[in-house]
């Protein structure tokens, strides 16, 4: 092999991992977290682990990737480890896929429907496809299956490179003779596994050793231990994630390992035994594309087939390698909230957000009970009361820090336009849900001032806050509850509600100074009035931009401050019905 030879393959190879790169990227990104969260909803059932793990691996192309996910799901702890263990048999199974697709490489026939599932004559057709939707697509689902077809279409020229770069070493009787040293098990295994640790995919790796098959020097007995070492280097990308991770996920990540190791040996010595007994003569033969593919295929699952009835025994292993601390028995039963948030997530940016806004949803929840516990202060007013609201205040702040920082690094990946939306809609969303926590705190604050000053409002003043109050209490539930349910429908019924609470706000504020003038009411009453009335005109001006996020979720094109002067003239009359009726509702006696 000259210099040119070497440079072809380099090149090859760069082609054969950036296309599998790309194209595991756009299924990634095209399952928009789903698949994901069909692993988080997994039942205990073993054999439906083993077979949701197989089918999210062959989709997403990569069983390091999906190892990963579970280490986080097991840090975060979404997952019980025990959940885990399951997922990891089958997603060394779905791994194999890739290497029967990489096998149609070998397909050699003069018929022209067998010519065509040759990936030399079908990957220019996807890749025309998938560029003229890339050039064209406006819209991101057909943006990420561009980059599938593209990715897909990188990776096989890439093999077909490699296959044609090493073909010359066949005449090379040096490279001939350093393959023949891996017919020896151990430096079989070893070389597997190095080279699977070194691009941290035995996906990639296998596909080196079918693109190296072409040779000819490979045959059945030197491939079989290469193949079980590529299954253990394979490991190395999860026990690294699960580093600085706690004690679960790291169990997890063993598991990973004591799985692949053991399945290795037992296969080896069964391959072994039987071999001394039966003399096997294909052993010898040379091994193609398809014939690794196989191999790849057969040990996978013999692994699971085998290690399936002990799940128990894997996982007692696992435990007597990191063993329960004394602080994890004192946190059994503790709650963390913010354990979601794993950075391990941000490389699937759409489950990333599914954990973000199912934290925030809770962010919403609490953001309402701390204003219902401070207006109802008003009422009566107890140290318990006011205590909850300082503590769910300080929760918000921690909500908005944690969130935030996620959100920001969230951003900073290569998020599809919606994904884009979602992430600036939830950073928004949170500063306003922050927001509310801050009023209801002032109210409660002005409440504690009034029980210190034994200050009361006048009857009238008390009948009016309690219509303010009950309008404020409704926007709340409205705009809270179409934020946590997705409801757009109700999100529209939220700005209706905000127009009455401004006007609301002037009519109260009106009616105080007539009251101040005629000697019914003292300055000071007043100005406590005032600030109450603008706490609860901000909440609801709070509310209104939450329920107006909603609906830009599904109409980008709106502007936040814009959006009633851009309702159409059917919307706008339903808009009027909406204010007409809250009027009548939130009427001043």
């Amino acid at each position: 092999m000259n210099v040119f030879g070497i440079l072809s393959l380099i090149g090859g190879l760069a082609l054969f991992l950036y296309g599998m790169n790309v194209m595991g990227g756009g299924l990634e990104k095209l399952s928009g977290g789903r698949l994901e969260r069909l692993l988080e909803r997994l039942t205990s059932n073993p054999l439906k682990a083993v077979l949701l793990g197989a089918g999210v691996t062959a989709v997403i192309q990569s069983s390091s990737a999906t190892t990963v996910m579970l280490v986080g799901f097991v840090n975060s702890g979404i997952m019980k480890f025990s959940q885990a263990i399951g997922i990891i048999m089958g997603a060394n199974i779905g791994t194999t896929i890739t290497s029967w697709l990489l096998s149609l490489t070998g397909i050699q026939s003069d018929n022209f429907f067998l010519k065509m599932l040759k990936p030399s004559s079908f990957s220019p057709i996807l890749a025309l496809v998938g560029i003229i939707l890339m050039m064209g697509a406006k819209s991101g689902k057909k943006k990420d299956v561009s980059e599938i077809l593209l990715g897909f279409s990188v990776l096989m020229f890439g093999m077909e490179t490699m296959s044609d770069a090493v073909k010359p070493l066949a005449d090379v009787p040096e490279f001939t003779s350093i393959l023949t040293k891996f017919s020896n098990p151990l430096l079989g295994v070893l070389a597997g596994a190095l080279l699977t640790a070194v691009i941290q995919s035995s996906s990639a790796s296998v596909g080196i050793l079918q693109a190296l098959s072409v040779t000819g020097a490979f045959t059945y007995g030197s491939v079989i231990p290469i193949i079980m070492g590529q299954n253990i280097g394979t490991c190395v990308t999860a026990m690294i994630s699960a580093v600085g991770a706690n004690k679960g996920a790291r169990r997890t990540a063993f598991v990973h390992l004591y799985f692949n190791i053991i399945g290795s040996i037992v296969f080896l010595l069964l391959y072994g035994i039987l071999d001394s007994i039966f003399q096997f003569s294909f052993l010898g033969d040379t091994v193609g594309a398809a014939g690794i593919a196989a191999i790849h295929s057969i040990f996978n699952i013999f692994a699971t087939l085998l290690l399936l009835p002990f799940l128990k025994g894997l996982e007692k292993l696992a435990y007597l390698t990191i063993p329960v601390s004394k602080e994890e028995k004192a946190a059994i039963g503790g709650e963390d909230l913010f354990k979601i948030l794993d950075e391990r997530f941000l490389a699937t940016p759409g489950f990333a957000i599914e954990q973000c806004m199912s934290l925030t949803r809770k962010m919403a929840e609490t953001a309402k009970d701390s204003m219902y516990a401070a207006m109802a202060l008003f009422e009566t007013y107890t140290q318990e009361g006011a205590k909850q609201v300082k503590q769910q205040e300080e929760l918000l702040d921690k909500f908005e820090d944690k969130l935030g920082a996620y959100l920001a690094q969230l951003n900073s990946q290569n998020l599809t336009a919606r994904e884009g939306q979602s992430v600036s809609t939830l950073m928004h969303s949170i500063n306003d849900l922050e927001r509310i926590g801050d009023h209801a705190l002032n109210l409660m604050e002005i409440a504690d001032r009034m029980q210190k000053k034994e200050m009361e409002f006048s009857k009238k003043a008390k009948n009016e806050m309690a219509v303010f109050g009950a309008a404020v209490a409704d926007i709340l539930e409205r705009s809270v509850g179409a934020f946590i349910n997705n409801d757009t429908e109700l999100a529209a019924t939220v700005e209706p509600l905000e127009e009455v609470i401004d006007d609301l706000n002037k009519a109260v504020k009106k009616r105080h100074i007539k009251r101040l003038r005629k000697g019914k009411c003292t300055i000071g009453l007043g100005l406590v009035l005032t600030d109450v009335a603008v706490n609860y005109e901000r909440v609801a001006d709070h509310c209104s931009n939450l329920a107006v996020y909603m609906i830009q979720i599904e109409d980008s094109s709106i502007e936040a401050h814009d959006y009633i002067n851009n309702l159409s003239e059917e919307t706008r009359e339903h808009f009027d019905q909406l204010v007409s009726m809250y009027q009548e509702k939130y009427q001043l006696s």
